[in-house]
């Protein structure tokens, strides 16, 4: 028999520890709220793609699921906050490495401008990383095995503390028995099992403690080793996903839709407007588009009130409603009001001069695009007839939405071949129906009188309607043909009564607005566009629209 004294005071420590509750070991790096877990939840159930990666990688790497997670809300929160290692469970830590180096990353700072807020941005992020992250894991393959071995040990180093504590419980228990045995004069002493029990599990605790602490160092010299690796790969997965993300972006730009329209619609709806923006038919003309759109705004912008036409120059007058902006800076200056006052009585005022003046059209722009065979020949840069047309079309929709004018495209090949696709100013464009304009295409031979017939009738329509005339036609085609002379004269008498304006572009096709031909007898402006990469070819269309 012996006392509990000397195991008892090796003891003590292992006594505190199984008394003391394990710290809690933090499998997630990005400190995230409850919305922002419900946020990737959501998000996470919509992306076919994020539930695809997820799977292939989780047949390979342990805890992928989370990796996921954390790399998309380091992409969604505006200010992330990591954790520190020393937070994460062991098995957590080539995920927290590979996530402290994406977000310590230049790249990664411009890629969350694009992100940050934007569930649909932030899985897109997720997705363009992937097959750096896939990368990344493999390359870590050791460090997260001995991650694990970490984990493992520690689990035991602290199952070990609990047996002690246990241990010295049920001898302590002993030693009360012993105490009350002396109390009566008996022998009182703990039985010597007890006692080597005691010591046993400490050794045991001892021995897992030592070894809980050599597979955490091997876990960090295995993560360490990988670190350098991790951190190229992971500034190379954010540059790449900025630019998928830009690209994205300007994509939705190039096709007119606005940011905001972005962010308010359904994660599964934005998902298919992608992919149709990617993989439709003008796909590849993106950037011509929105060259047309950035260029048909700069014309809008040097547009001056109340004087149509192009500009030429400056004049010297009195029409107060093309009065020069220095001119009229003279009248903020109380000295200097009067010399304005004596200028604009002597006709001395500078004003802008322009030639070819025009009233704005107040109907509706009609634009009849040519979707014939020999709209898919290209031009020069490879840019197709039929792009031209479609991303002027486009721009001359943007141009009746700021005017507060209907549009309304028609597209024609040969004279049973029409469609017609309205779009009332009073009412959104749609981007669905906006893509169904720019994306079909009819095929055939070429006719100008069916087209420019349903054009005609639309103004009609409009001019009983609503009692608008000075509607404006814009006819796109790279082909030339007849009509006929009874057609010509109601054509003619139309635009007595209605005051519309005929323009035409001939592109990739010269001949047809030759002099002579029937485009010029139907114009009242008429140019040939030979350089499909040139969006400045149509430029003054958008001062005089």
């Amino acid at each position: 028999m012996s006392t509990l004294d000397e195991p008892a005071g090796r003891g003590g420590k292992w006594l505190a520890l199984s008394a003391a509750a394990p710290g809690r070991r933090h499998t997630a790096a990005v400190v995230a709220d409850r919305f922002d877990r419900i946020t990737w939840r959501d998000t996470y159930e919509q992306s076919a793609g994020l539930r695809e990666m997820a799977e292939e990688l989780n047949g390979r790497h342990d805890h992928a699921t989370d990796l996921l997670a954390d790399a998309f809300l380091a992409a969604y929160k505006v200010n992330p906050r990591l954790r520190e290692g020393a937070e994460m469970d062991p098995s957590r830590l080539v995920n927290h490495q590979v996530v402290t180096a994406l977000v310590e990353s230049r790249e990664f700072a411009e890629l969350r401008r694009e992100t940050a807020g934007d569930p649909y941005a932030a899985a897109m992020a997720v997705l363009a990383e992937g097959p750096a992250l896939r990368g990344m894991l493999e390359r870590a393959r050791t460090a997260q095995e001995r991650g694990e071995q970490a984990k493992k040990a520690r689990q035991d180093a602290e199952g070990a503390a609990s047996a002690v504590g246990e241990a010295l419980q049920r001898a302590a228990d002993l030693q009360q028995a012993a105490d009350l045995q002396r109390a009566a004069e008996e022998d009182g002493a703990v039985p010597d099992a007890a006692a080597d029990a005691v010591r046993r599990s400490i050794a045991a605790a001892e021995a897992a403690e030592a070894a809980a602490r050599q597979a955490a160092q091997n876990a960090a010299q295995a993560l360490a080793a990988a670190a350098p690796g991790i951190r190229a790969a992971a500034r190379n997965a954010a540059a790449t996903a900025a630019e998928a993300v830009r690209e994205e972006a300007a994509l939705m730009r190039a096709w007119g839709i606005a940011p905001g329209e972005t962010e308010r619609m359904p994660f599964d709806r934005r998902a298919r407007l992608a992919r149709r923006l990617r993989t439709g038919r003008l796909a590849r003309w993106a950037e011509l588009i929105g060259r047309f759109r950035q260029m048909a705004d700069g014309e809008r912008a040097r547009k001056v009130e109340n004087a149509t036409g192009e500009l030429v120059g400056v004049t010297l007058g009195d029409d107060l409603s093309r009065v020069i902006p220095s001119e009229l800076a003279n009248l903020g200056l109380p000295e200097l009001r009067a010399v304005f006052a004596a200028r604009y009585a002597a006709r001395e005022l500078m004003l802008y001069d322009s030639q070819g003046e025009q009233t704005t059209g107040q109907g509706a722009i009609i634009a009849c695009v040519d979707t014939s065979h020999s709209m898919y020949e290209a031009g020069p840069g490879g840019v197709t007839r039929e792009a031209w047309a479609k991303a002027c079309a486009l721009a001359l929709l943007d141009q009746a939405r700021h005017a507060g004018r209907d549009f309304v495209g028609v597209l024609f090949s040969a004279a049973d071949k029409i469609r017609v696709f309205r779009f009332p100013a009073g009412r959104p464009a749609g981007v669905a129906r906006v893509l169904d304009f720019a994306e079909t295409f009819l095929g055939g031979g070429t006719s100008y009188q069916a087209p420019l017939t349903v054009a005609r009738e639309l103004l009609e329509e409009e001019f009983n309607d609503a009692a608008r005339r000075r509607g404006d036609i814009v006819m796109i085609t790279d082909d030339e043909c007849g009509v006929t002379e009874a057609w010509m004269r109601g054509w003619n008498d139309a635009k007595r009564l209605l005051g519309f304006r005929v323009f035409g572009v001939a592109v990739g096709a010269p001949g047809a607005a030759g002099a002579g031909s029937v485009l010029e007898a139907l114009c009242d402006n008429l140019r040939a566009v030979e350089d499909l990469t040139d969006v400045h070819a149509a430029a003054d269309l958008f001062r005089v629209i």
